[in-house]
């Protein structure tokens, strides 16, 4: 599985520059007119690249393009039947806001889940913090993955966390790659 998650709408090749194969691309366009062409090359990047791609919320896209795996929303509350895919082994990762969300994302055979949001944003009211997120990482035996708010001025604040990676939206997007996240030797991550 790997530790950093890029969530993306659109092919964006500033993304494909980076040189860490340890990274798994999340496509989650539901509206696009153009959307069969963007995952096609998304997927054809990540094939080179070597990183991992997950589909959100469609199996039969991910199964169509030979995705990594699946990325189910919170908003997703449905049972996702594994046995439809067949001898496909897709990896199953899932977000949740809450207690709730996170025994759905188990009981939907979820490998790993995206807690969120750890910190502000705009689209949200509430934000979990520092110690309601290490409260629900603990008390969960499943991977943990920070998500929501993450930027260079609190990036540091993941050390503190129980998680085994992180994901992102805009800490990604339209940086120059000396502002971007990187792995250190020890597994864990820091911003220039």
């Amino acid at each position: 599985m790997p530790r950093v998650f890029i969530f993306l709408d659109k092919f964006e090749h500033q993304i494909f520059n980076k040189h860490n194969i340890n990274i798994g691309i999340i496509y989650r366009n539901y509206k696009s007119l153009s959307r069969n062409r963007e995952i096609f090359k998304i997927a054809k990047f990540c094939k080179e690249k070597r990183y991992k791609l997950f589909i959100s919320n469609d199996i039969k896209l991910a199964l169509k393009v030979k995705a990594d795996g699946l990325y189910i929303p919170s908003f997703n509350k449905t049972h996702i039947n594994v046995n439809n895919l067949g001898n496909k082994k897709l990896l199953i990762i899932g977000s949740a806001h809450n207690q709730s969300q996170i025994k759905n994302k188990i009981n939907q055979k979820c490998g790993a889940i995206f807690l969120s949001p750890i910190f502000p944003i705009s689209k949200a009211k509430n934000h979990l913090g520092i110690h309601k997120f290490n409260l629900l990482s603990r008390q969960n035996n499943i991977s943990i993955f920070a998500l929501g708010g993450i930027n260079k001025n609190n990036f540091s604040k993941l050390k503190i966390t129980k998680i085994e990676g992180f994901g992102g939206i805009s800490i990604f997007k339209k940086k120059p790659a000396y502002k971007r996240p990187v792995f250190l030797k020890n597994n864990f991550f820091y911003l220039n």
